[in-house]
């Protein structure tokens, strides 16, 4: 395995896999990875010939007030279970090589940004999408990998993708749950035994929401006012939001006729903490 700290040398390594007419797969991922992170670099590997991951703690994804400075690096570590995996090249720039100067050049995704996370964290996309920009620009991959609990983001790249014509697929795999139904994510390891088993309602609350659908119901706000009542018997849970969407354009409905995003996002002590599924009414 490699490990590429400039964009010149990540772009020679992926230049030669291409010449010998290799198919290259791209999971970026900022780091401090776990089971769901290898869970992409597997479907990655099963899925191309040539597999990159970026390790990069981007900080214009951040907003004022939130956890860039304690966010998790332990780079040695990454590194081991990547080689562990079978990744062929690990990415792992400075901000100074991915921002050399003031950044005054940025992707904005409209309207998909506008509604969930995007509510609360302004300026939170811009900084994703103009990193997975400049990401895709230095890797130049046929597939890159996404994971579906951060279905906004997926939803947002795949749509930057389609809209400025890049020459890459996007893969969204499923989200890994730990065994109690807690999404798995780097910011789990901020949390205490009983934080950890209060989130465990996020999950519950999805739960019921995809019952209540699958039953019939249809009015939104029906159903979310028992996804609330769910993630309210936790006590050290403070919600942000509960929300059903179109899966689609991530638009606010009031009745479920087709594909929606339940999603949920939650504050228990230092951690912010988010959630979702996939529900079709249509299928039963």
């Amino acid at each position: 395995m490699e490990v590429a700290k400039t964009i010149e040398s990540v772009r020679s390594l992926v230049r030669a896999a291409r010449s010998a007419g290799k198919k290259i797969g791209f999971v970026p991922t900022m780091g401090a990875l776990h089971i769901a992170h290898i869970s992409l670099i597997e479907a990655a590997i099963k899925e191309c010939d040539f597999v990159v991951v970026s390790i990069f703690v981007n900080p214009t994804q951040f907003v004022p007030g939130e956890d860039f400075e304690k966010y998790p690096r332990p780079l040695e570590a990454d590194l081991k279970i990547c080689e562990k995996a079978g990744v062929d090249v690990v990415f792992a720039p400075t901000p100074e090589q991915m921002y050399p100067s003031e950044n005054i050049t940025w992707v904005n995704v409209g309207k998909l940004t506008e509604t969930l996370c995007g509510r609360s964290r302004p300026g939170h996309f811009r900084g994703v999408t103009t990193v997975c920009a400049k990401l895709f620009n230095i890797v130049a991959p046929d597939i890159a990998f996404f994971g579906q609990k951060d279905a906004q983001q997926a939803v947002v790249i795949r749509r930057m993708v389609a809209d400025l014509n890049m020459p890459l697929k996007i893969v969204v795999c499923p989200t890994v749950r730990e065994p109690n139904g807690l999404a798995v994510s780097s910011r789990n390891q901020y949390l205490t035994d009983q934080q950890k088993q209060d989130a465990t309602y996020i999950y519950k609350s999805l739960q019921k929401c995809r019952e209540m659908i699958e039953a019939g119901t249809t009015d939104t706000e029906t159903i979310t006012a028992e996804m609330r009542k769910i993630l309210g018997q936790a006590p050290l849970i403070q919600i942000e939001y509960a929300s059903i969407v179109n899966a689609e354009t991530l638009q606010s409905i009031d009745r479920i006729t087709g594909k929606v995003l339940a999603a949920v996002a939650v504050r228990i002590g230092p951690a912010r903490l988010i959630d979702n599924i996939l529900v079709d009414a249509r299928k039963k």
